[in-house]
């Protein structure tokens, strides 16, 4: 086996699945589309910080791979191809946002998300503040990095992704994802010191 990145490509269920799209089997996007949605709104609105605009992306995001099944080809894994769209949307949105506001805009505030709940039930009322202004602190200090550190930061930490995946994603070599990741890491720690 001397193209182990072309077996491990053979082998991603989620390639299947599209390569099934391609051939006219509307399941299998429904299938693809089913395990996948929630992860690119979940990126998305950690990128653009508005649920509505976070769910909308992601329906061109899939409208997109819908679109493109006829000239789809399995040159990475399925999630990579994806989350390339998601971040590149997400990046134009981002841009053309700023653009229209003269600035990068701020949060007005903690949106309630299933994800930011804290699971613990047995914990006091004070130690579920403490933990949800932490989780604030740290939400705030990832929204307002750079748009390509804080994508960066999102597929390392919250998408698992390698620097591979990463790079391929963001049309960059590895040696800048790692850079990008520095940078952002740097800035989140001076950011969060005090909570150290």
């Amino acid at each position: 086996m001397t193209r182990m990145g072309d077996a491990a490509v053979a082998l991603d269920y989620d390639v299947e699945l599209m390569l099934r799209v391609k051939d006219g089997d509307s399941a299998s996007f429904a299938l693809l589309l089913e395990k996948h949605r929630g992860p690119v709104i979940h990126f998305l609105y950690r990128m653009v910080q508005e649920q509505p605009v976070a769910e909308e992306l992601a329906q061109e995001v899939f409208l997109r791979v819908y679109r493109s099944r006829a000239s789809y080809e399995p040159t990475a894994k399925f999630t990579t191809w994806l989350f390339r769209i998601a971040t590149h949307l997400a990046l134009n949105w981002l841009r053309d946002a700023r653009s229209e506001r003269g600035q990068e805009r701020l949060d007005d505030g903690p949106v309630d998300h299933p994800s930011h709940q804290i699971s613990d039930r047995q914990a006091s009322v004070e130690q579920q503040m403490v933990h949800k202004v932490k989780l604030e602190e740290v939400r705030e200090a990832v929204a307002g990095l750079p748009d390509k550190q804080r994508a960066a930061v999102l597929m390392h930490k919250y998408e698992e992704m390698d620097y591979g995946q990463i790079a391929r994603v963001l049309a960059c070599s590895e040696s800048a994802v790692k850079s990008l990741l520095f940078r952002a890491y740097e800035t989140l720690r001076a950011r969060l010191a005090h909570m150290g």
